[in-house]
C-alpha cells in the first residue's frame, strides 16, 4: 500500500511537471491534479505563476471566482499556494470525456482584473471493470459448427483512457476461444468462438469465467461467470437391446397375449429421445397383420388367427422412431415360432404336384412365374443424417419359390450410401441403405438410386425399382452478412423513418432455416441506440425512430445480429458504424459574471466590467461564434482565451449622465443559416467624488426686518452635489467676511440643513447691510466644496417718530411767523423742517394743519412743509392765527409729531423779521463759494449721468433669465419737476419742490426691491402718486434676492448733495 502511494505520488509530480513545461509556453497556466486527492494537496504556486505581489495579496482581495469548480480549490493568502480544498472525483465531473478540465478564474482588485488557468484532473485507476450481471446464460447447440461466434456482455469501467477496459480473458476449456476486437481507445468487445464440436451427451452444461481487465497499472479486473447450456439436437438413433428377437406361441394363442416386448434406447433428450414402435410392413407380409405392437412399451401382442398349418414361423420387422423435428429410426427382427396344436383331422388326398417338365425341352420354356412389384420409392433422409445410419428399403415379391425366389439386393454405384442386404430364411430377404458419407442439401438435393432385387432361378431374374432421395435440409449454415462493418453517415435531427443503411445477410438453407431475421445486439450503455434507431426484422433496413443529436454523441456503433428461423436457430454479427453529420441546431449560449457589482465613473480605458462565456454545442463552422455589442456603448468585448470573453471599459464614464449601462451582447454563429443568441448586461456606474457642491446662484441677498427674534431662521441656504452617498452629504460652513468683520457674533449656520439663524436683534439704524460668505462642503474622499456670498439686508421698521428741525420745536412751545396784511394769495409764510430716523416710506414724512381753524387762509405743502396764505387777508379776519402742524411718516402704523405756529399778521412788510424770503437775486451776490458750489454740481451730475448710462449698460447685456428674473431700473419724472429713480435691488426717490426757490430735497431708499414694489413720487399738488404697488409686510422678514445689488449709495449720494446744494444756493441768493 506505501509503495503503491508513493507510486502515485511521484506519477502526480511527473505529469504536473510535463503539463506546466507544456502550457507555459503558450501562454495560459494549466496545473494537473490527480482525482481523489487528499485536501490540502498542493496544486501550484498560483501567485508567483500569475507574477503577483505576494505582499498586496489580501489587500487587493485575490480570491478564485465564483463558479461551479471553485469548491475544489483554494488558496492559501500566506503562501500563495493552490490546494485542493475537496476531493476531486473526475468521474462524477466528466463521465466518459478522456480529458476532464476545470476551467477557473482568479480575481484582484486595484486594479480590477483577472485570471484564467484550468486544471486538468488525471485519472487513477480507481474503478474495476464491471458486468452488468454477475453471470450469463448462453444456449448453444450441440450441432453448431466449429468457428460459430456469440456476442459476450461487454464491461464498464468508469476510468477512462489507458485505464479503461483494455483486454478479456476466457478460463480454460476445449471447447472455445476468445476473439477481443478493439474499436478505439473507448471500445473493446469480445466473442466466443468455437473450437470443437459440443456433445451433449457427454457435457451437457459447460461453465466459463470471462474477465474483463484494464489498462492501469496494477491493472483491475472484473469478471463474470458463461453458463454455456448445450442444447440437444437429434443426433442419436434409437438402438434396440437385440438386433433379433425370438418367441414362440401356440397357434391357438387368443387375440391380445402377448408375444414378446422389444426395447430401444435413444441418449437424445427431450422428443429426441422419445421412442414410437412400429412394424415394417411389405407388400407380401400379410402374416404380420396377426400381431399388434404397443408403439410406446414396444410389447408385441396376438392380434389375429394364428395357423402353424399355413405358417410355421413368422418373421417381424419392428421401427423405433424417435420424435425429434428430424426424426431418426432403427430397426430389429422378430422371429415368431408359431407351435403346432392337434387342431386338424388327417384327410388323404392324391393331387399331382409337380408337373413333369420334358427333358429337351427348348430354351424359353416356360418353368415358374416371378413377380416383382417395381413401384419408385422416395426416400426423405437429413442432410444431418449421421455415417451408418440406416433406411428401410421395400421388399420385392417373387411369385416363385424356393431357389427361384429373392435371393439378393444390388444398389446402384454411389458415394453416399451402401446396402446391406439380410436373410431371415428361404424365403425372406431385406435390404436396407445404409449412409456411409455425410449429405449436403447444399450440394446436392436429390440422389437417385437404382434398387434391383434378383432371384436365385438359372438363369437368374432381376426387377428394379427407382430410390428417389429427397436429402432435408438441416440448419447446418449460419448466416453470412455481405460486410463486417458497414459504415454510413446521417444529418442530425433528421426525421423518424429516415433510412440510414441497409444491412444484407444470407443464409445457404432453405425454408425456415434460410429465412433470416435482423435485430440489434443490445449493451447495458447502449439505451441511445434502443431510443434512436430501429431495423426491420426482415428487410435489414436501419432507420431512425428517435432523436440522433451530435452533441451527445457524434458516432454510433451498432451491432446487428441476423438469425435464421431454424428449429434451432444460427446467428451471425456484424458492425453498423454511423457518422452523425453536424446541423446548425444549437443556439450560441450566453453566460455572464460580472466580476463586481459596480465599475467605477473614474475607470481606466481596458478596465475588466465582466466575464462572458459562449458556448456553441455545435461543430466546425457551425460552433464558431463572433460577439460584438449592439448600439452605442463605452465598452468592448475582447477575448481573453478559447470561447472566453470580457468586456471591459473603452470610453469616459459618468455616473451623473448614466448611473447603469444596459450592454446587449449578440453571439452569431457560422453556420448556415446563422443562429444567434443576446444577453443584457446591466452595469452599474458607481460614483467617484468628482462634482462640488453647486448654489444656485453665486450670490444670496437676504432681507431681514430690524428687532426681529433672536434665534430665528433668517434664511435657509441650499447646495446641490450630483454625486451620490457620501460625495453628497453636504456640511454648511460659514465663512468671515473682511468687508463685514467677524460675523459670527451675529448669525450662526446649522451645518447639515444650512438654516442659518440670527444670534442678535438688528437695528436698521445701526446696521443696514452686511455680508459673508457660506461655503459647501461634501463627504467625499478628498472632499469638494463651493462657496456663495449672502448680502444680508436689515429692513428698516417704523420705530421712529418724525423729528422737528429747528428753528421749530415740538409740541410745548410756541413759535410765531408774521405776514403782511397785504399778502397776495400763495405768500410764503413758513417751512417747517423734519426728520425721521427710518428709511423709506417709514420715513416719508408729510405735513398736515391738525386745527381745522386755519385751514381756511393758511394750506401746508403735504410733502415739503411749507405754509402759504390761500387768499388775500380780510378785516374779518384775526390778526393771529394759532397753526398745529402735524408731522406724519408714512409707516404702519403711523407715527407723528406736532408744531404750533402763530401766525401774525402786521400791517407793513417792515414788520416781518424773515427778511430774506423776499431779497432779491442780486448779480453781485455770486460769490467764491458759489462758484465752488457750481464746479461741485457740475461734476457730480456728469459723474451721475455716466454712472447712470454704465449702469444701464450692464442692464442691456445681462442673459434673458436675469432680464426676466428682475425689473428694469426706472426713472420717474413728475409734474411739479420732481423725479424718482427705481431698481430691483434698492429703490431712492429724489423729490423736489416746485417752487424753485424754496425747495428741498427728499432722499429715501425703499426697504427692498420686490418686482412687485411701488414708486413713490411726489407731483406738483402735493400728492402721492404711486406707479407700482408695495409689497405686504410678510414679505419683509427673510427676503432675499440673488441679484448683486450694486449701490446705489455711491450714485444717488452725489445726487443729494447736488439736489442739498442746490436748495442752499437757491435759499442762500433769496437771502439779503
Amino acid at each position: 500500500m506505501a509503495n503503491s502511494l508513493k507510486e502515485r505520488n511521484i506519477l502526480w509530480i511527473f505529469v504536473t511537471v510535463f503539463y506546466l513545461l507544456s502550457n507555459i509556453s503558450s501562454g495560459q497556466i494549466v496545473y494537473s491534479v490527480l482525482e481523489e486527492a487528499s485536501p490540502g494537496t498542493t496544486v501550484g504556486n498560483i501567485v508567483k505563476d500569475l507574477n503577483l505581489n505576494l505582499q498586496e495579496l489580501e489587500n487587493r482581495g485575490f480570491q478564485i471566482a465564483s463558479g461551479p469548480n471553485k469548491r475544489y480549490f483554494d488558496v492559501n493568502m500566506k503562501t500563495g499556494i493552490l490546494h485542493i480544498k475537496d476531493k476531486v472525483e473526475r468521474e462524477e465531473l466528466c463521465e466518459r470525456s478522456l480529458r476532464c478540465t476545470l476551467e477557473l478564474e482568479a480575481i484582484v482588485n486595484m486594479p480590477l482584473n483577472m485570471y484564467r488557468f484550468e486544471v486538468n484532473v488525471l485519472d487513477i485507476n480507481d474503478n474495476s471493470p464491471t458486468f452488468h450481471s454477475s453471470s450469463l446464460q448462453l444456449n448453444v447447440s450441440e450441432a453448431a459448427f466449429i468457428g460459430e461466434r456469440y456476442a459476450l456482455p461487454n464491461a464498464f469501467d468508469a476510468d477512462v483512457g489507458s485505464n479503461s477496459v483494455k483486454s478479456y480473458k476466457l478460463s480454460q476449456n476445449e471447447h472455445f476461444s476468445l476473439d477481443v476486437q478493439s474499436g478505439g481507445e473507448q471500445s473493446v468487445s469480445a466473442e466466443l468462438v468455437l473450437q470443437k464440436a459440443l456433445d451433449r451427451e457427454k457435457q451437457p452444461v459447460i461453465q466459463l469465467t470471462l474477465t474483463a481487465v484494464d489498462g492501469g497499472k496494477p491493472p483491475r479486473s472484473g469478471a463474470i461467470n458463461i453458463i454455456v447450456n448445450i442444447i440437444d439436437v437429434n443426433d442419436n438413433i434409437p438402438v434396440f437391446t437385440k438386433s433379433l428377437y425370438k418367441a414362440r406361441i401356440p397357434e391357438n394363442a387368443s387375440t391380445g397375449t402377448s408375444v414378446i416386448t422389444v426395447n430401444a434406447r435413444d441418449a437424445d433428450v427431450g422428443l429426441n429421445g422419445e421412442i414410437a414402435y412400429s412394424f415394417i410392413k411389405h407388400v407380401n407380409d400379410r402374416n404380420i397383420e396377426s400381431f399388434a405392437i404397443n408403439q410406446i412399451s414396444g410389447e408385441i401382442t396376438v392380434h389375429g388367427k394364428l395357423d402353424h398349418e399355413s405358417n410355421n414361423a413368422i418373421e417381424i420387422r419392428v421401427q423405433a422412431r424417435d420424435k425429434g423435428s428430424t426424426p431418426r429410426v432403427a430397426h430389429c427382427k422378430v422371429l415368431v415360432e408359431i407351435l403346432d396344436v392337434n387342431d386338424n383331422i388327417p384327410e388323404i388326398s392324391v393331387t399331382s404336384l409337380v408337373n413333369v417338365v420334358k427333358e429337351g425341352s427348348p430354351k424359353g420354356t416356360m418353368v415358374g412365374l416371378i413377380t416383382v412389384k417395381d413401384d419408385d420409392s422416395e426416400l426423405n433422409i437429413a442432410e444431418s443424417a449421421f455415417p451408418g445410419e440406416r433406411f428401410t428399403l421395400p421388399s420385392a415379391f417373387d411369385a416363385d419359390v424356393g431357389s427361384n425366389s429373392v435371393k439378393s439386393y444390388k444398389l446402384s454405384p454411389n458415394e453416399h450410401f451402401s446396402l446391406d442386404v439380410q436373410s431371415g430364411g428361404e424365403q425372406s430377404v431385406s435390404a436396407e441403405l445404409v449412409l456411409q458419407k455425410a449429405l449436403d442439401r447444399e450440394k446436392q438435393p436429390v440422389i437417385q438410386l437404382i434398387l434391383t432385387a434378383v432371384d436365385g432361378g438359372k438363369p437368374p431374374k432381376s426387377g428394379t425399382t427407382q430410390i428417389i432421395i429427397n436429402v432435408e435440409d438441416a440448419n447446418d449454415n449460419i448466416p453470412v452478412f455481405s460486410k463486417s462493418l458497414y459504415k454510413t453517415r446521417i444529418m442530425e435531427n433528421a426525421h423518424p423513418g429516415t433510412s440510414v443503411v441497409t444491412v444484407h445477410a444470407s443464409d445457404a438453407d432453405e425454408g425456415l432455416n434460410g429465412e433470416i431475421v435482423y435485430s440489434f445486439i443490445r449493451s447495458d450503455d447502449d439505451d441511445n441506440i434502443a431510443n434512436a434507431f430501429t431495423i426491420d426484422s426482415v428487410s435489414g433496413i436501419i432507420s431512425i425512430k428517435g432523436n440522433i443529436d451530435y452533441e451527445a454523441r457524434n458516432a454510433v456503433e451498432i451491432r446487428v445480429q441476423a438469425k435464421d428461423k431454424g428449429p434451432k436457430p444460427r446467428a451471425a454479427h456484424c458492425k453498423v458504424l454511423v457518422e452523425i453529420v453536424d446541423v446548425n441546431d444549437n443556439v450560441p449560449a450566453i453566460s455572464v459574471t460580472s466580476l463586481a457589482e459596480t465599475v467605477r465613473e473614474d475607470a481606466a480605458a481596458g478596465t475588466m466590467v465582466g466575464l462572458i462565456t459562449v458556448k456553441d454545442e455545435d461543430a466546425g463552422k457551425n460552433g464558431a461564434v463572433v460577439i460584438k455589442i449592439q448600439y452605442s456603448a463605452p465598452f468592448r468585448i475582447q477575448n481573453t482565451y478559447k470561447n472566453k470573453y470580457s468586456l471591459v471599459v473603452d470610453g469616459p464614464l459618468d455616473r451623473e449622465r448614466a448611473s447603469e449601462y444596459n450592454v446587449t451582447i449578440t453571439a452569431t454563429d457560422e453556420g448556415t443559416p446563422p443562429l444567434s443568441s443576446t444577453s443584457v448586461i446591466t452595469v452599474h456606474v458607481s460614483d467617484v467624488n468628482d462634482n462640488a457642491p453647486r448654489f444656485p446662484e453665486p450670490v444670496i441677498n437676504v432681507y431681514v426686518k430690524e428687532n426681529s427674534q433672536i434665534g430665528a431662521v433668517i434664511h435657509t441656504v441650499s447646495a446641490f452635489d450630483p454625486d451620490v452617498g457620501d460625495n453628497a452629504r453636504i456640511t454648511y460652513y460659514l465663512l468671515e467676511s473682511s468687508k463685514s468683520g467677524p460675523v459670527t457674533s451675529m448669525i450662526n449656520i446649522n451645518s447639515d440643513s444650512g438654516d442659518i439663524h440670527s444670534l442678535q436683534s438688528f437695528n436698521y439704524e445701526e446696521i443696514k447691510k452686511f455680508e459673508f460668505k457660506v461655503q459647501a462642503t461634501d463627504s467625499g474622499v478628498p472632499p469638494l466644496s463651493s462657496n456663495v456670498t449672502v448680502n444680508v439686508f436689515i429692513l428698516d421698521e417704523n420705530d421712529n417718530s418724525p423729528g422737528i428741525l429747528a428753528p421749530y420745536s415740538e409740541l410745548g412751545s410756541v413759535n410765531t411767523e408774521n405776514i403782511p396784511y397785504s399778502a397776495d394769495a400763495g405768500y410764503f409764510v413758513a417751512k417747517i423742517r423734519a426728520v425721521d430716523a427710518d428709511s423709506g416710506y417709514n420715513a416719508l414724512l408729510s405735513y398736515h394743519i391738525s386745527e381745522p381753524k386755519g385751514n381756511n387762509l393758511f394750506r401746508i405743502g403735504t410733502s415739503s412743509g411749507e405754509i402759504r396764505t390761500k387768499r388775500r387777508m380780510s378785516d374779518n379776519d384775526l390778526k393771529t392765527h394759532p397753526l398745529v402742524i402735524l408731522v406724519c411718516d408714512n409707516g404702519e402704523p403711523s407715527l407723528s409729531a406736532t408744531v404750533s405756529i402763530d401766525v401774525v399778521v402786521v400791517e407793513s412788510a417792515g414788520d416781518d423779521k424773515t427778511t430774506f424770503r423776499h431779497a432779491p437775486i442780486k448779480e453781485e451776490s455770486f460769490s467764491d463759494l458759489n462758484l465752488y458750489l457750481l464746479i461741485a454740481i457740475v461734476c457730480v451730475s456728469v459723474i451721475f449721468l455716466l454712472s447712470l448710462i454704465s449702469l444701464m449698460a450692464v442692464k442691456c447685456h445681462r442673459t434673458d433669465r436675469s432680464l426676466g428674473r428682475y425689473s428694469a431700473p426706472m426713472i420717474t419724472t413728475h409734474p411739479d419737476g420732481s423725479w424718482s429713480y427705481s431698481k430691483s435691488t434698492q429703490q431712492y426717490d429724489v423729490c423736489f419742490s416746485s417752487d424753485t426757490l424754496k425747495s428741498d430735497v427728499v432722499v429715501f431708499p425703499a426697504p427692498f426691491p420686490p418686482a412687485d414694489a411701488e414708486l413713490i413720487s411726489i407731483n406738483g399738488g402735493d400728492t402721492f402718486t404711486r406707479t407700482q404697488t408695495l409689497p405686504n409686510k410678510e414679505k419683509f422678514a427673510g427676503q432675499s434676492s440673488t441679484v448683486t445689488p450694486w449701490s446705489l449709495n455711491q450714485l444717488l449720494v452725489p445726487l443729494a448733495m447736488w439736489a442739498g446744494a442746490k436748495s442752499y444756493w437757491e435759499m442762500k441768493s433769496a437771502s439779503p
